[in-house]
C-alpha cells in the first residue's frame, strides 16, 4: 500500500510539472503600454488574448427592408428584439420515432439568440451592405448543382409539388437521367446520395471551419515572427492558423490549402494579412480557388480589436467587398479554449451513414426493402431547405 501511495504521489508530481510547463507556454507574453498601443516584449503590437464578437446579432448582409440605413434606430432595435424573442427555437421535439426527430438533435438548450446590434450589416463596402452580384460563371455552376440535387430528390415518396415530376406529394414522372450523373462540382453540401463522404455536407465531415470566419471565439498568441490564431467555431470544429510575419512570396500556385496561405506584415499598429492559394473544394459565397483576402487586425483599446477584411475574386463577384467587425477581449482567467477536435472522434457518424446506405442497397437487391433512390435522405437533415424546396422549417429571423 505504501509503495502504491508513493507511486501515486510521483505520478501527481509529474503531472503537476507538465501542467506548469503547459501553462507557462500558454501564458500570454508580458505586454507594455507604449503610447496608445499595447506592445509585446519584443516591441510588436500586442493582439493576444481570447476574443469574441460584440454580444449582439449583426447580419452579414443588410436586409432589403433597411437598404438605405447603416444603423438601426432605437425603435427599430426594440421592435426587432420583440419579434426575434417570440420566434420558435426548437423548444420541443418533433414527432418521436421519425427521421425528422432524430435529425433535430439540437434544440433551444444548445442555441441562443443575441440581441439586435446597432449596425444593419457587417458589410461596410459596397455602401448598400450587400455582397456584390456574382458572375455568370458562378450562376452557371450553381444552376448545374441545383439541377442535379433536384434530380436526386424527384422520384422520392416525399417529393414536393414544385419538384419536377411531383404531383400531390407523390412522384408521377420518369426519373431524370441527370440523377445518374456524377457531380461536376465539388459542392461541399448535402445531396440525396450516399456514394461516399463527398456526398455529405462539410459539417457532417468535420470540415466546417473556414476562412474568413465571422463568428465564434478566437484565441491569438504571438511570438517573434509569427501570429497564431485558434478559431473555436462550429460543433467542435475549431482549427489553428499560423500567420508568418514575412516578406516572402506566397506558396507556388499549384499548392492549395483549406484555409489558404497567409503572409503577414505590420503597418504601424495594424497586422495586415494577405491570403491566397485557397482550395477549389470550398465555396465561399461563390468564390473557389481564386479567393483573395486582405485582413487588417488593429488593437483599438485595452479590450477591443477591430477586424476588417476585403474579399476579392473577379471570376466570382463583380467587385470586391469588405466586412468590419469589433471584437471584445474575454477574461484569460475565467475562460479557456480546449483545442481538441470535438466533432467526431474518428468520424464514426460518417462511417455509420455510409454503412447504412450500403445495407439498404443490399436489402433492396435481395427483395427485403425499398429502392434507396425513392427514400428522401436530404429533407430530414436540412438539405431540402438549402435547396429552397421544403417548408415548415424555415428560419423567420428578420435579420437573415
Amino acid at each position: 500500500m505504501k509503495h502504491r501511495m508513493l507511486a501515486l504521489v510521483g505520478v501527481a508530481a509529474v503531472i503537476a510539472v507538465v501542467s506548469l510547463v503547459f501553462i507557462a507556454r500558454q501564458t500570454p507574453t508580458t505586454t507594455a503600454q507604449t503610447g496608445s498601443a499595447l506592445k509585446t516584449a519584443w516591441g510588436e503590437p500586442d493582439l493576444q488574448g481570447i476574443w469574441d464578437t460584440a454580444p449582439v446579432q449583426i447580419p452579414l448582409q443588410r436586409p432589403a427592408k433597411y437598404k438605405d440605413q447603416e444603423s438601426f434606430t432605437d425603435a427599430q432595435i426594440a421592435e426587432l428584439d420583440k419579434i426575434r424573442a417570440a420566434m420558435p427555437g426548437n423548444e420541443t421535439r418533433s414527432v418521436r420515432g421519425t427521421e425528422l426527430d432524430v435529425a433535430g438533435a439540437y434544440n433551444a438548450v444548445f442555441t441562443s439568440r443575441r440581441p439586435t446590434g446597432r449596425r444593419t450589416s457587417l458589410i461596410v463596402d459596397p455602401p448598400d451592405g450587400r455582397i456584390p452580384p456574382v458572375t455568370g460563371e458562378v450562376m452557371k455552376r450553381r444552376k448545374e448543382i441545383r439541377e442535379l440535387q433536384l434530380a436526386l430528390l424527384e422520384n422520392t415518396d416525399t417529393c414536393k409539388n414544385k419538384w419536377p415530376g411531383c404531383e400531390g406529394g407523390k412522384y408521377t414522372g420518369v426519373p431524370s437521367p441527370k440523377r445518374n450523373e456524377p457531380f461536376k462540382h465539388y459542392t461541399g453540401s448535402t445531396g440525396n446520395r450516399s456514394d461516399g463522404p463527398e456526398n455529405f455536407g462539410l459539417g457532417n465531415r468535420c470540415m466546417a471551419g473556414a476562412l474568413p470566419d465571422f463568428g465564434g471565439f478566437r484565441q491569438i498568441i504571438q511570438s517573434p515572427g509569427a501570429v497564431s490564431i485558434f478559431y473555436d467555431t462550429g460543433q467542435g470544429q475549431g482549427w489553428h492558423r499560423i500567420i508568418p510575419i514575412t516578406s516572402a512570396a506566397h506558396l507556388p500556385a499549384n499548392v492549395r490549402t483549406w484555409w489558404g496561405d497567409s503572409r503577414g506584415r505590420w503597418e504601424d499598429n495594424t497586422l495586415v494579412v494577405d491570403v491566397t492559394n485557397f482550395t477549389p473544394k470550398r465555396d465561399f459565397n461563390g468564390s473557389l480557388d481564386n479567393l483573395h483576402l486582405v485582413e487588417r487586425w488593429t488593437r483599438t483599446g485595452p479590450n477591443t480589436i477591430e477586424y476588417v477584411v476585403t474579399m476579392d475574386d473577379p471570376t466570382s463577384w463583380t467587385k470586391p467587398w469588405t466586412v468590419k467587425q469589433e471584437y471584445a477581449k474575454q477574461s484569460d482567467q475565467l475562460n479557456r479554449i480546449y483545442k481538441e477536435p470535438r466533432c467526431h472522434e474518428g468520424n464514426f457518424a460518417m462511417i455509420g451513414e455510409l454503412a447504412g446506405a450500403r445495407s439498404q442497397e443490399r436489402a433492396f437487391a435481395e427483395g427485403r426493402g425499398p429502392d434507396p433512390t425513392t427514400i428522401n435522405y436530404a429533407a430530414p437533415t436540412g438539405a431540402a431547405n438549402a435547396l429552397g424546396v421544403a417548408s415548415g422549417q424555415e428560419d423567420a429571423d428578420p435579420l437573415q
